[in-house]
Parts: C-alpha cells; structure tokens; sequence
C-alpha cells in the first residue's frame, strides 16, 4: 500500500497545484474521525487533501464513517502505511486507555519519514503547502517547517476549556477574580490522566515549546457561543510566545449538524438499530453509549441495567468492549454480561446493539430525547449540536472538565456520577433516578428544551453566515490566499 501511494502520489504531483493540504491525525477514534470530517470540508473547496496514516487506522476511520461522508471520501487522497501494531490486551482499568499507548506509540514513531517524504514531494510542485495535525502528532510533523512554501496549523480534538484547565494546573492562572467565581468547580486533571500519558504529552509540546515546529495558526472544533470565554483566553496565551499567531474556531462542524431530523427513508445497509427508532415516539429514547476507549466492570453493568429496568424509559444500548490497538482483530474479545434474562424482559421497552452504531443517525433521530455518555468532546459536541440533553457519567481524560461545561456551564445536561466519586459503584436506584430525571420530570423537560434551543442557534452558526462558518471562510481564505 505504501508504494501504491506514493506512486499515486507522484503522478498526481506532475501538474502543479497552488495549495495542497496534508492532514495528520492522532490514531485514536475521535481524532482520526474529526479530521476526517474536517478532509471533507476542506476537499469541498475544491483544494486537494491528502490524509496521512497507517494502513490500519485509515480502513478504520472509513470503516466507521457515516454514510455521506463514505460517499465523498474519494474526493481525498489518503496515504496508506503498513506500520506495525501492538496488539494491546484487553482493558483493565478506565483511566486514560493505557493499554493503547504502544500502538499509538508505534503508529507515531513510524510516521515521520513517510510524513516527510509526501512533503518532500508535494513541495516541488505545490505554491502552498498546508499541514493541519492533531497536537499529539507534532513529532511526526517536526520537519515541516524546514520546506520554505510550508505552513503548519494545529487542529484541536479537545475543548478550550480543557486547555484552559491544563494551563490552571500548571501555572496557576484563573480565570476571575475570586475562589467563588463559575469556573471554580472545574476538576484538576491531576487524576484524570495517569503520568504515563502526560509524559507523552510532554513530550510532543516539546517541538512547539523549543520552536522546531514554527505553528501558523491554530484550529479548534468549538463554537465562540460555547466557549468564547475560553477562545480569547487560549489566543492571549499563544499571542504571548507569538504575537502573529492566528485562531480560528470553526465547530461544530457541518458534517456533524447536517444530521438533524433527517429523512427516516432508509437506504440498504443502513443500521437496524434506526429502523427500531423510526416505531418509537418524540423524544421518548434514552441513548447509551460510552466511547471506544472506555469499558465497564460487569458489576457496574448489572447495576445499570437494572437500573435502567426499573425506570421504565425506552432506551437504545450500545455496549461493546473498548477498542482494542487492532479494531479488526477478531480474536478475544471482552463480551459485556447482563443480567440473566434481562433482554427477553426489557424488548418491548429497549434495544442492545453489540457492534458499532451510527451515534450521529441515532442523535439527529427525532426519538432520541436524551444520551448517558462519558462525555468525550466528540460526542459532546454532536450531542450539543443536534439539540440532544446529557446524563454525564466520565471515565478520564477530558471528560470531567466536558461534564462540568454540558451541565454547570451550559446547563444542558445532568450528572450521574459525580467525578469526586470516580472509584464508587453507581447503584441501579441512582441509575434509576437519574434517567427518570432526564427523560420523565418536568427538569427534563427544561433541560431537553435548552439543549434543543443552543443545538439550533449552533446549526445557525455553521449554515452561511453563521460565526462558525465565517471563521471557516476565514481559515480557507488565508491558506488559499495570494
């Protein structure tokens, strides 16, 4: 595949072109998926996009692309490299996924040349040369700025806030002027991630730190109606170390709002998990899903199960083990146990899928009134975005800071395990408490409306005009300038 590539790659260098973008993702899910849809967007100016990663992670994001983006993929050149993977045990603990970190680790390692050679090539013939990577990949893209016609802009798959937090923790700065102000209730990371990936981190920051990657501008998947307290704050921070540098928040992003109540026509292949959803009632489905790289114990199963039971709310489960460091690798795989009998109970009331689902499909869904979540910014954002209410439940990361925005900040949201009380079993009467909130109390009924009232004037800011989609015009008038 890494020949066919660059043999690709080379007859379609014989005609010049004035701007190319290369796109770098992270191999995680969420990563790999927003810069995916970010390659759509951008392929949609009619400027040539070429997705770099490994053979495993590409057939991955086009595996669990939804159906309109699978559609248009052709439009973008993706470099296929058959890196080899660490096969990574299943899961134990739901921290940061540590039993990932040797396959990203090897994915990373294994970029930089090819990553060089693509621009060694595409330098020749392009007037511009736009890298767009994910921060965790700056070690792959540390060459970039040795090619005079290359510029380098970093794509953020996490919240400002998060950022916002991550400079809290280590300089000490707040935002406000007192102990008592909204944002003090914002968690430390200081659990949230283990020391094993924060020296990572550490350690991509380095080639901004030290400036051997000169960063032109900066991108963040947010809307200024979220998270403008956040946006000006980060733009100060990096106006301090360059005072030209450049910001552009551009989300949500269109691929994600276009998913509102569309057509309940369905088309061959679709899943059979919406076919479910078109026979149930407005806003009457609770839908479940933690993540990819989070699991839960088969106790804290059982215990949301029954929970979920008792409440008597329609529900749609999609409970699956966590990634693995080879999502094709059909060898053991972790099986979720619920209660013994449990499906055959609850068929008239909800739906188990066992495999991937289309989260996006099932948020826009008119049925859907409600999603239990881990509350990564993926999903937070399309859950924000299609006017959907949250019942937080984080697992690590980014996730606490995220729980606190969806449902302190913006009060979109309630929460079901406080993260203070991260180690303790959630019981099924909480559980049960919880859900009959969201779905059957008139707070819900409040909530749901204010989620319902932002993901409209979000889907306003990415449609022409909106303040998400001028900064995007914004961001492609710059690369594509004279």
């Amino acid at each position: 595949m890494a020949n066919q590539s660059q043999e690709n790659l080379e007859k379609k260098s014989s005609s010049s072109s004035a701007v190319v973008v290369v796109v770098v993702p992270f191999p995680s899910q969420s990563h790999l998926n927003q810069l995916f849809n970010l390659s759509h967007i951008i392929s949609s100016h009619d400027i040539p996009v070429h997705y770099v990663g490994s053979t495993l992670h590409n057939a991955q994001v086009k595996s669990r692309a939804n159906q309109a983006l699978n559609d248009t993929k052709k439009m973008i050149q993706f470099h296929d490299f058959p890196i080899p993977h660490f096969q990574s045990p299943l899961p134990n603990d739901i921290k940061f996924p540590s039993h990932l970190m040797p396959s990203f680790e090897a994915t990373i390692k294994h970029l930089q040349q090819p990553f060089y050679d693509i621009l060694t090539m595409l330098s020749k013939t392009a007037t511009r040369v736009v890298v767009i990577h994910d921060p965790l990949m700056n070690s792959v893209v540390q060459d970039s700025s040795t090619f005079p016609n290359t510029e380098s802009y970093q794509f953020h798959c996490v919240s400002p806030l998060y950022h916002f937090t991550y400079v809290r923790d280590i300089l000490g700065v707040q935002i406000g002027h007192d102990a008592d102000n909204k944002y003090a209730n914002i968690p430390s990371l200081e659990k949230s991630i283990t020391s094993e990936f924060e020296a990572f981190v550490a350690y991509q920051d380095q080639f901004v730190n030290q400036h051997i990657i000169k960063t032109s501008g900066h991108l963040y998947n947010t809307c200024r109606l979220l998270e403008s307290t956040f946006l000006d704050f980060m733009l100060e921070m990096n106006r301090e170390s360059d005072e030209n540098v450049k910001m552009w928040a551009i989300g949500p992003l269109k691929t994600v709002t276009s998913f509102k109540n569309r057509s309940p026509n369905r088309v061959n292949g679709e899943h059979k998990c919406l076919e479910w959803l078109d026979k149930q009632e407005s806003n009457s489905v609770l839908y479940i899903s933690f993540g990819t790289t989070t699991f839960m114990k088969d106790e804290q199963i059982r215990e949301l199960a029954v929970g979920l039971e008792k409440s008597g709310v329609k529900f749609l489960w999609v409970l699956r083990d966590a990634d693995k460091g080879n999502v094709f690798d059909e060898g053991e795989v972790r099986r979720p146990q619920l209660p013994q009998g449990f499906e055959d109970r609850v068929k008239e009331k909800g739906i188990v899928v066992r495999d991937w689902a289309p989260q996006l499909e099932i948020l826009g869904h008119s049925s859907t009134g409600g999603f239990m979540s881990h509350c990564g910014w993926n999903s937070c954002l399309e859950s924000i975005s299609l006017g959907v209410p949250i019942a937080a439940w984080s697992m690590h990361s980014d996730q606490p800071i995220n729980a606190v925005l969806m449902t302190d900040l913006l009060k979109i949201g309630v929460v079901i395990r406080e993260w203070a009380k991260k180690d303790e079993l959630v019981s099924s009467s909480v559980v049960e408490e919880f859900v009959k909130r969201l779905m059957k109390s008139e707070e819900g009924n409040e909530v749901r409306k204010r989620a319902e009232e932002l993901g409209y004037e979000l889907r306003k800011a990415t449609a022409q005009g909106g303040v998400s989609r001028l900064e995007l015009d914004s961001f492609i008038a710059h690369i594509t300038r004279s």
